[in-house]
């Protein structure tokens, strides 16, 4: 393999003057940089990272701890991730802290301890050690998808986070479901302590109150983000004496555990039952019927998680900010309407109530 003093050799400058160019460490006259460039181009040379690192005390890497990394959305969130760290010039480092608190503080101690220039992080529903932890070691890091009530210093809140909307679209589904005449409208919600979960709580309760009908406590369950725990609530709603007409489960996996549950009692979609969910994914059209759901910009989240996370680094005194993105709300037949060419929106805001609706 080519080495460093090989292509000084080559480029007719010194061992330092090709550090400087490669490391941007100094500023090189420009023909000498291509001198340099064009060595290191011919003989083939690839960079030491480590020995770059020592040299610069930059690593170019960025850990993502996300949980459920074979969930549809997390993979898409991560290959937006990936997508913009490789754009800018950044290798990752991927942990999965199984939305355990003990184990998300271990994986961040593990990738802090392999010098990571910065975290993005899902955080859990229980995120105190981890919040010690960042500010501890002052790890630059952006929250993803999960919101963090944070503790406030002088300086106001220490991380930055990003995150799709919730409220207003999960307000979406139940006034279109209202809307179509559903008055028993049931909630398949997710874990608890998430924020997504209470977000699309209140989005549904909005929903509710927007549309007129009462909200009957019997008609929220915990599906606990997972298809089990959805199956398993969902057969709990089938039982009630009054069962409802009309679901929305709170994520895909939980929409497989509820569409499982259906199928265990021999009801159909949307004709014993209407079905709306959050999070699109790529197979929710080849469903009989296919899928009413809000997509989530899950790339799109990824890829600017970085772009917080670089801002970050180059001002890291800058205030933190949290960033949300629109969803899109992708109408088709489970729902109950006829189906037809799919239709992808914006999620209109229904006239949803701004004060002492409860949360």
């Amino acid at each position: 393999m080519a080495t460093m003093a090989d292509v000084a050799r080559s480029a007719g400058v010194s061992v330092a003057t090709v550090s400087h160019v490669l490391n941007d460490t100094r500023p090189v006259l420009p023909h000498t940089r291509r001198a340099v460039l064009d060595a290191v181009e011919e003989l083939g040379y690839t960079p030491n990272t480590l020995a770059r690192s020592l040299v610069t005390s930059r690593t170019r890497s960025i850990g993502l701890a996300v949980s459920a990394i074979s969930n549809p959305y997390f993979t898409e969130i991560l290959q937006g991730v990936e997508a913009a760290a490789l754009e800018h010039g950044y290798s990752l480092l991927i942990a999965d802290p199984h939305d355990d608190p003990a184990h998300e503080r271990k994986v961040v101690q593990l990738l802090h301890e392999r010098r990571v220039e910065g975290m993005i992080v899902a955080p859990s529903a229980q995120p105190r050690a981890l919040l010690a932890y960042l500010g501890r070691h002052r790890v630059p890091a952006v929250f993803l998808d999960r919101l963090v009530d944070m503790p406030e210093d002088d300086a106001g809140p220490r991380f930055d986070q990003v995150c799709a909307e919730s409220t207003e679209p999960t307000a979406r589904l139940v006034t279109h479901l209202s809307g179509l005449g559903h008055r028993r409208i049931a909630l398949v919600a997710g874990r608890p302590g998430l924020s997504t979960t209470a977000e699309r709580i209140t989005g549904y309760r909005h929903g509710l109150a927007a549309s007129g009908l009462p909200y009957d406590e019997r008609l929220l369950v915990h599906g606990h983000s997972e298809s089990a725990g959805a199956e398993r609530a969902t057969t709990a709603l089938l039982s009630l004496g009054s069962r409802p007409t009309a679901l929305v489960t709170a994520n895909n996996a939980m929409t497989i555990g509820a569409l499982r549950a259906l199928r265990a009692h021999g009801l159909s979609v949307p004709g014993d039952i209407a079905l709306c969910c959050f999070d699109d994914f790529a197979w929710a059209d080849l469903f009989t019927p296919r899928l009413t759901a809000i997509a989530q910009p899950s790339r799109d989240l990824g890829a600017r998680a970085v772009r917080v996370l670089l801002d970050r680094l180059a001002e890291p005194d800058r205030p933190a900010r949290t960033e949300r993105l629109p969803c899109a709300f992708v109408h088709r037949a489970s729902c109950g309407c006829p189906d037809g060419p799919e239709r992808t929106e914006q999620p209109k805001s229904p006239d949803l109530p701004t004060e002492g609706t409860p949360s």
